[in-house]
């Protein structure tokens, strides 16, 4: 606060940049305040907006006009950032800002192009664009942070907040080709190297679209020095198996932190409001057989030098590396590093994981190719089902190939042949190819009946379909429905007169035939269900014949949608007396007659959503 004049003027919407605020105006131009500095600050994770009305510490001292609280956001679905507008002579500045969202969500709304930034619409390259965010800028997680690569690259330059080391001097981005400022924290919160960097801030300078920052050392930052030694890096200093090594590792550390004192009182600039006793870190790894000492007593002799006489020494044994057995690989001599601009296919890494292991582990039935395919379509395209499928189908394929070469019921025997037929898989690439599409086409055909069959059991109001058996009734003959692809357009609809017996039922039997239109008629198919997987040594079994199923009483379900004339329907059961049943029924205006008994309905696009309950109720 103070008389010296603001120099530069807001030109955006202020009641949309302070729209949260019950003060939606910038400080400046209330004429209750007399502002010299306006302040303009976004909220970080530590005063995160929360409770019932949202509320953080930002927002009482942007209520009592000593700053303005911008870059909030209450929505989780769309985030629309809207810079303030400043202006100064010719320089233009379009200030965006962003405050601390919980990384993982905003990560997840990056990602889905939730998150818009908006820019002027006159004049949009001659503003200095300048993006002020909070949020984890190193890598904690998968998504526990904020690629710069998400931001756009119109912006200028960046200042991330929330990193605790200082890097005040601008970075490039070489891909977005913006800059990057990290001031840091201010004072030291953590005994951690980052936070050993000395503390600055920075003053920008901006003219037109040129910039400069000043940076400027921080005079009251208490000193701190953090060093790390490992004990098994002086072996001619210290040996385990001397009984008075623990008292030279004592007079070891003892000289160090000396050392650091006496840094550290020369480090001091000499401003009277500097604390005097400094922050002093020494971590110590006794990996290899050492033993520590005690840490309570050692501090005792600088509890009225240094800030933090506890936590002086910190005693810590680096995990060491287990002992590597035969099976373990080292994925990272397995692959090696891709040029520059060549990006590593997933087919490619699994070929070179099998061309590099070891006996064990390597592929005795499968193929390295139509492995990698599948592994390829499970995570491009997240076929869940292709690498099972591809397993299945070559297994299926060696079954067929052993039985076929009449191969002594002998493990060492198979084994061989297992081997031969592989190799020769190997060598023609194009039977290969072909039989991974097949495999890839069988796990897409699974989903896709899944996908239908969980699609009809949730809409049971807007299709009833009903199936009776055609046939002997002695025969014993079970008939099941199964359920193709797509939906039917058109309606058909039992009429009156049409034949009780073939009323409502599926057009049965191999072979069958139907009137039906020559351009327009669609035929669906049940998919058949892949049969139960069999070990090699099963293969060598007598397949047991199913009396229930033989050419007299097999069945096959087609369902015939004709767009020219959904009425006309014919269901053809194949039994041993060959008999043919078709039914017509004409077609009547909709709502004009109720479904009738053991009737197929299959609803069309347009058919209106809102039915009676006469038409969607099933009758018997």
């Amino acid at each position: 606060m103070g008389d010296r004049p603001v120099q530069f003027e807001i030109l955006s919407d202020q009641a949309v940049n302070f729209h949260h605020s019950k003060f939606p105006w910038v400080n400046y131009q209330d004429e209750n305040l007399n502002i010299s500095i306006p302040v303009f600050s976004i909220h970080g994770n530590h005063d995160d907006p929360t409770g019932a009305d949202a509320l953080c510490a930002l927002d009482i001292l942007s209520c009592a006009g000593l700053l303005n609280h911008f870059g909030r956001s209450t929505s989780v679905e769309k985030i629309d950032i809207s810079p303030i507008l400043l202006r100064k002579g010719r320089t233009k500045i379009a200030l965006y800002g962003l405050g601390a969202i919980p990384d993982e969500r905003l990560y997840r709304m990056f990602v889905n192009k939730q998150v818009t930034m908006l820019r002027p619409k006159e004049d949009e390259d001659s503003w200095f664009n300048l993006f002020v965010i909070h949020q984890n800028r190193s890598k904690h997680g998968a998504t526990n942070y904020i690629p710069e690569q998400f931001l756009d690259d119109f912006i200028n330059l960046v200042v991330w907040g929330h990193e605790h080391e200082c890097k005040i001097a601008p970075f490039q981005n070489e891909q977005q080709r913006f800059y990057v400022c990290q001031p840091g924290s201010s004072v030291v919160t953590s005994l951690s190297p980052g936070e050993a960097v000395k503390k600055h801030i920075g003053l920008l300078h901006v003219k037109g679209k040129n910039m400069k920052m000043q940076k400027i050392a921080l005079e009251t930052v208490r000193t701190f020095h953090i060093e790390d030694i490992v004990l098994a890096d002086h072996p001619d200093l210290f040996n385990p198996d001397n009984p008075n090594v623990t008292q030279a590792i004592q007079a070891f550390c003892t000289e160090k932190v000396e050392l650091m004192l006496d840094n550290a009182e020369r480090e001091r600039l000499g401003n009277p409001r500097q604390p005097e006793k400094p922050l002093i870190r020494l971590r110590v790894d006794y990996a290899g057989g050492f033993e520590p000492f005690s840490v309570h007593r050692f501090s005792q002799k600088y509890m009225h030098r240094v800030a933090n006489p506890k936590d002086i020494i910190h005693f810590f044994r680096h995990r060491e590396q287990k002992e590597k057995n035969d099976i373990d690989l080292n994925f990272g001599k397995l692959v090696s590093r891709p040029a520059e601009g060549i990006t590593l296919r997933v087919e490619d890494l699994v070929k070179q994981y099998f061309q590099t292991a070891e006996k064990k582990v390597q592929l005795s039935l499968l193929t390295e190719r139509g492995m990698g395919e599948a592994v390829q379509e499970f995570v491009d395209k997240e076929e869940k089902d292709a690498i099972e499928e591809l397993v299945k189908f070559q297994l299926e394929k060696t079954q067929k190939f052993l039985r076929e070469r009449r191969t002594d019921a002998e493990e060492e025997k198979i084994d061989e042949e297992v081997r031969k037929f592989r190799e020769n898989r190997k060598k023609n690439a194009e039977e290969e190819d072909k039989e991974v599409r097949e495999a890839m086409a069988r796990a897409k055909a699974n989903r896709s009946e899944d996908a239908v069959l969980v699609a009809a059991s949730s809409d049971e109001d807007s299709m009833d379909m009903e199936m009776i058996g055609i046939g002997d009734p002695s025969e014993g003959l079970s008939a099941t429905l199964s359920r193709g692809r797509g939906r039917a357009r058109g309606r058909a609809r039992g009429a009156k007169g049409q034949n009780s017996t073939a009323r409502g039922s599926s057009r049965r039997g191999r072979g069958s035939t139907s009137q039906e239109s020559a351009s327009s008629s669609r035929i669906y198919k049940p998919v058949s269900v892949p049969s139960k997987n069999m070990s090699i040594i099963d293969a060598f079994r007598p397949l047991k014949p199913n009396p229930s199923l033989n050419s007299s009483q097999a069945y096959s379900e087609d369902i015939i949608d004709v767009d020219s004339d959904p009425e006309d329907t014919s269901f053809v059961p194949s039994s041993k007396g060959n008999q043919r049943l078709s039914t017509t029924s004409s077609l009547s205006k909709r709502g004009s007659q109720s479904q009738t008994s053991r009737g197929v309905d299959f609803e069309s696009d347009e058919d209106d959503a809102f039915m009676t309950p006469a038409t969607s109720r099933r009758t018997k």
